[in-house]
């Protein structure tokens, strides 16, 4: 049977039972928005203090309820700090104290006044599992009537795993809401609510199954196939039809989802084979350390992390000249001290960049370590983007695609519209005629290949989002590079660009079935097919290096 006690009334010592992973991820959300109220002027009264501060369960039972009660912000930012385990009393004054979580330190209560702690004998104000209960209920019933649309929209969404949800609560809730997609979600609660409870009528059940068909809810599916068992015609018919809509609904959503992982990772590797295209497409050489640039620049963008303690998103935005400059760099040096030796010697390139590939790897497991290095992720990258009620993009990949496409366009305008990517074409199409009309072809080879090595930096920052960084993170997607330059036409950008986004769909969409070297392999196969018929790729490029 349904409880019929709503969670915010604390006044007769009961708790929604609200699951505590949903509760975890909701405080977690509230403190990295920067939604709680800051300490100052915290105004305690003395008696409050003391229950707080109070080792007596009864005295902080009261304190609780008389925090659940103040509808006040200051209220509120001493549930948060004390379910978060945040609030500490000094044994010698009973003062009250807010840690934060994000910077060390702590603000005292009442004053706002910051200390760092020393020479304070604090103790954590400890709480028992039925206190916390009471505390996550308000502080759950805090966030359904916050001013801020997202807040709720995901308090929303954490309620509808509450199986035992008062539904007089949700329909005051309902009553009072403005939003769509949060009125959407205490919908589907109360009408998940109507078929879990074994008193619900013939009417209110296929109303429930109406309104679950409408807004689908896949919280809810079990409950649904449940009732498709149902001696009753009528409702088993209607469960099955909403069983139906929902799992097409799903399948939608799940292709979305699967196009969207696959364009994030050609995004990738497109940006990685830009510089393959450009290098292989004027040169004619075989880079095999170019997977090394890439990890460079994915070790640029942990080094300024850790330059820039607790400035992630800064030690990103930096990274992005930062990889560039310190990937073409290498390049750079590679080309005046070995590939300029080894021109017109296919072979030799080969072994000689791949001895590099192998020295440079060393080098940051000598030097570095050999373990992973950890990156973190900025706050402006971090989360989902919520198209709809049911369909979510992680920020991070969709930034890593505009990013992508970003240094793309800058490429082609390069290509297209500087002096460099003038004498870049003509060396492309006929390297003798463009040296007679007095371009420097050496010159130009260095610039090609230190814009490749550069671009392939640059996908390592934004690589470094996505997979661990170490020593071997650029042999990961070497293959898969060297694939999309052939499949996509060599030296042909648009081709790269394009054979990245299906490979990168291709692996996607055959992983899950196939599993992830299977893919490769069957990706692989399909590539080399696919050449027998048009061995110059989708876009064949003119000049010497297709010839």
């Amino acid at each position: 049977m349904l409880s019929r006690t709503p969670p915010h009334n604390h006044r007769r010592g009961r708790a929604g039972g609200i699951p505590a992973a949903a509760l975890a991820a909701l405080a977690g959300l509230l403190l990295a928005a920067g939604d709680l109220p800051a300490a100052d002027g915290l105004a305690l009264q003395d008696g409050l203090r003391a229950s707080l501060a109070s080792s007596r369960v009864v005295d902080r039972d009261a304190a609780i309820e008389a925090l659940a009660a103040d509808p006040g912000p200051e209220a509120g930012a001493l549930m948060e700090a004390l379910l978060a385990g945040d609030l500490y009393v000094d044994r010698a004054s009973s003062d009250l104290y807010l840690r934060d979580p994000a910077g060390g330190g702590y603000t005292l209560a009442g004053s706002g006044e910051r200390t760092d702690g020393a020479g304070l004998a604090l103790r954590k104000v400890g709480t028992s599992n039925r206190q916390r209960q009471a505390l996550s209920a308000a502080v759950h019933g805090r966030s359904l009537r916050n001013p801020d649309v997202e807040v709720r929209r995901e308090a929303a969404r954490a309620l509808a795993t509450d199986e035992g949800a008062d539904p007089a609560f949700i329909r005051g809730l309902l009553a009072e809401e403005t939003d769509a997609r949060v009125r959407g979600s205490y919908e589907r609660i109360l009408a998940s609510l109507a078929l879990r409870d074994p008193g619900s009528t013939r009417e209110e059940i296929l109303a429930a199954l109406a309104t679950l068909r409408e807004r689908l809810a896949p919280e809810a599916q079990g409950l649904i196939r449940e009732r498709a068992g149902s001696d009753d015609p009528e409702i088993a018919a209607a469960a099955r039809a909403t069983l139906s809509r929902m799992e097409a609904a799903i399948q939608h959503i799940s292709l979305f989802e699967t196009v969207f992982f696959g364009l994030s990772l050609g995004s990738v590797l497109a940006l990685i084979a830009i510089g393959l295209a450009v290098t292989f497409g004027v040169m004619g050489v075989i880079n095999m350390a170019h997977g090394e640039m890439v990890m460079l620049g994915a070790y640029t963008v942990w080094w300024l992390q850790e330059l820039l303690p607790g400035r992630p998103g800064l030690a990103l935005i930096l990274a992005v000249p930062g990889s560039f400059a310190v990937a073409a760099a290498a390049g750079g040096i590679i080309e005046r001290g070995v590939i300029r030796y080894l021109y017109n010697r296919p072979l030799e390139t080969l072994l000689a960049t791949f001895g590099i590939s192998l020295i440079l790897q060393q080098a940051v497991r000598t030097f570095v370590s050999a373990n992973n290095r950890p990156v973190a992720t900025p706050s402006f990258m971090a989360g989902q983007w919520h198209w709809t009620e049911h369909l979510s993009v992680t920020w991070g990949r969709f930034y890593i695609i505009l990013f992508c496409l970003a240094v793309f366009l800058m490429i082609l305008l390069v290509m297209q519209r500087t002096r460099l990517g003038l004498e870049v074409r003509a060396v492309t199409q006929n390297r003798a005629v463009a040296r007679a009309m007095g371009v420097d072809s050496g010159r130009v080879d260095l610039m090609c290949f230190m814009l490749g090595s550069g671009v392939a930096g640059m996908a390592g920052a934004a690589l470094s989002q996505l997979a661990n960084v170490g020593p071997n993170l650029g042999q990961a997607y070497i293959v898969d590079s060297f694939m999309v330059v052939v499949f996509g036409g060599v030296g042909n950008l648009w081709g790269t660009l394009l054979g990245g986004l299906i490979i990168g769909m291709a692996n996607k969409f055959l992983e899950p079935v196939n599993g992830a070297i299977l893919a490769k392999i069957l990706i692989m196969c399909g590539i080399i097919l696919f050449i027998q018929r048009h061995p110059r790729g989708l876009f064949p490029q003119k000049g010497r290096a297709a010839a």
